[in-house]
C-alpha cells in the first residue's frame, strides 16, 4: 500500500473538539480525526482518511471470505417488496424498513439485509445437490431506519455490511458451512488486531443452538459479557486449515469454554468457571453467524434434487460482519487520551512524516529523501509538509493514529539523526535517517 500523500494537498479536516452530541469515544474521535461527517442522523459522509480505513477493513473481510470458499456477488440495494412478501417478512419487519414506492406505484424497499434476494438468485440457477455446498456473500451499503441512531457508526442508519449466505443439502452439511464461517471470523478479526470472543447468541423464534456473536472487549463496550479468560488469549486458527475437512474440533475448543452475553448469561454456569479464569467485561458485537435451516427456502421454494431424485428444501445460514461498524469498534478498543491508535493492518497510512521546519533546506531535502525512499519501498506515507507549528503537527499525528511517526527537524539533523515514534507504545528513538528508512522499508517487505 504505497500511495504517497502530501498533507498540504490532502483533504483532512480535523476538529479540536468533538460535537456535543457525540457520546462515545469512537464517535468523538472519528469526527475529530476527519474520518466521517454527519449528513443526517445516523447517516455519514466518509471523508478520505476514513474511507482508506474502511477499504482496508473491507479487503481483509473479503480475503478471509474468499479463503473460506465463499463467492462474492453484488446485489441491489433497492429490493422488490414482493420478495419479502413471499418470505413473510415484509409486514413483520417493522418500521426500521425504509419502504419506497416508484413512479409505477410498485412497492420497493431499501435493503436492510438480503436473504430474500440471494434466495431468489439461488433458486433461479441451482437445481441439483451436485452444485452444493454454496456460499454467496456481498459487501454493500444497507439501511435500517433506527429509532434512535446514536454512537456514530456503531448504530447508524446507513452502514456497510458483509453478509454471507450458505446453501446446503441438509442440516449436517449446513453445520459444516457454519463451522467454516466460525473459523473464518476468528481469522478475520485477528488480522485486524482484535481479540474477538465467540459467544452463544439467542436464535429467537427459529430455535436451535446454532448462533454466535463475535464480541471484542472494550471498556466502553455497549453490553456486559461474561467468559472464560482463556478465550481472550486463544490465538486464531490461521489460514492453513482444511476448509472442507472436519473443523468441529476447532469450534469445540472455543465453545467448550463459558462465554455469554448479558442476555444469555447463566450465573450458575459462570460460577463453575475457576475464579481466576472468570472474566466480566464490556463488549462490542462485530459479527453474527446464524443457521436458520428452511426459514427462507421453504416459503420461497428454493429446492434442489437430492441424490435419491427427490426435491428438498435447501438448508441455509447467514453470516454478518459490520464493516463500517468495525471502525468504531477498533477505535473503542484501541485509543488513548491523544487519539486513535490504529493497528497496522487497517491504518490509513503506515506512517506520518513530520517536517518540523518546512522551508529549511536540510529539513526539506531529508524529508524528500525519506518520502521517496519509503514510498518506493511500498510504505504509505502521509507527509506533513504544512507550515503549522510543531505542537499542532504532533497533536494531529497522535489524533489520527498512524502506527509510526518519522520526525525530522534541524536540531536532529545537525546531530546526524532523525526521530522515530511508535504510536502504540509512545516509544521514541533517534537514529540516522538511512537506518530509519532501512528499518521501515524492511517492515513493508515483511
Amino acid at each position: 500500500m504505497g500511495l504517497p500523500m502530501r498533507l498540504s494537498r490532502y483533504f483532512l479536516p480535523t476538529l479540536k473538539e468533538a460535537p456535543s452530541d457525540a457520546q462515545i469515544v469512537s464517535h468523538q474521535l472519528m469526527l475529530r480525526a476527519g474520518l466521517i461527517r454527519q449528513e443526517a442522523a445516523g447517516i455519514y459522509a466518509w471523508l478520505p482518511l476514513g474511507l482508506r480505513v474502511l477499504k482496508r477493513v473491507e479487503q481483509i473481510v473479503r480475503e478471509e471470505m474468499d479463503r473460506a470458499g465463499a463467492v462474492e456477488l453484488l446485489m441491489p440495494t433497492i429490493q422488490l417488496a414482493d420478495l419479502w412478501r413471499e418470505s413473510g417478512r415484509y409486514e413483520a419487519y417493522g418500521d426500521e424498513m425504509l419502504r419506497i414506492t416508484d413512479r409505477h406505484k410498485r412497492d420497493l424497499l431499501y435493503g436492510p439485509t438480503a436473504e430474500e434476494v440471494v434466495t431468489d438468485i439461488f433458486r433461479a440457477y441451482v437445481k441439483s445437490y451436485k452444485d452444493l455446498p454454496l456460499n454467496l456473500y456481498n459487501i454493500q451499503w444497507k439501511f435500517r431506519d433506527e429509532r434512535r441512531p446514536r454512537f456514530g457508526v456503531m448504530r447508524g442508519r446507513e452502514f456497510l455490511m458483509k453478509d454471507a449466505y450458505s446453501f446446503d443439502l441438509d442440516e449436517a452439511s449446513a453445520r459444516k458451512a457454519y463451522n467454516r464461517m466460525f473459523v473464518a471470523y476468528l481469522n478475520t478479526f485477528a488480522r485486524m488486531g482484535l481479540k474477538a470472543v465467540p459467544m452463544r447468541a439467542d436464535t429467537g423464534p427459529i430455535g436451535g443452538d446454532l448462533s454466535h456473536e463475535f464480541i471484542i472487549l472494550a471498556d466502553t463496550g455497549e453490553s456486559q459479557v461474561f467468559c472464560h479468560r482463556d478465550l481472550v488469549e486463544m490465538g486464531a486458527p490461521g489460514p492453513d486449515v482444511d476448509w472442507y475437512g472436519d473443523l468441529q474440533p476447532l469450534v469445540d475448543q472455543r465453545t467448550a469454554l463459558y462465554a455469554a452475553t448479558e442476555e444469555m448469561h447463566d450465573e450458575a454456569a459462570f460460577a463453575a468457571v475457576p475464579a481466576d479464569k472468570q472474566l466480566s467485561a464490556r463488549g462490542i458485537e462485530v459479527g453474527h453467524i446464524f443457521y436458520f435451516g428452511e426459514k427462507y427456502s421453504d416459503p420461497m421454494k428454493a429446492r434442489v434434487t437430492g441424490p435419491d431424485g427427490v426435491d428438498v428444501n435447501v438448508h441455509m445460514g447467514s453470516y454478518g460482519v459490520g464493516v463500517s461498524r468495525l471502525l468504531g469498534a477498533i477505535i473503542e478498543a484501541s485509543h488513548d487520551e491523544g487519539g486513535i491508535i490504529w493497528p497496522e493492518a487497517v491504518a490509513p497510512f503506515d506512517l506520518a512524516l513530520i517536517n518540523l521546519r518546512p522551508g529549511d533546506e536540510a529539513c526539506d531535502a531529508a524529508c524528500e529523501q525519506a518520502y521517496g525512499a519509503l514510498t518506493a519501498a511500498g510504505r504509505a506515507v502521509l507527509y506533513d509538509d504544512t507550515a503549522e507549528r510543531p505542537g499542532g503537527k504532533f497533536a494531529r499525528a497522535d489524533l489520527i493514529g498512524l502506527p509510526w511517526q518519522l520526525i525530522i527537524g534541524p536540531k536532529g539533523l545537525a546531530e546526524g539523526n532523525v526521530e522515530i515514534k511508535n504510536r502504540a507504545t509512545g516509544e521514541r528513538s533517534t537514529a540516522p535517517l538511512a537506518d530509519v528508512i532501512a528499518g521501515l522499508s524492511a517492515k513493508a517487505a515483511a
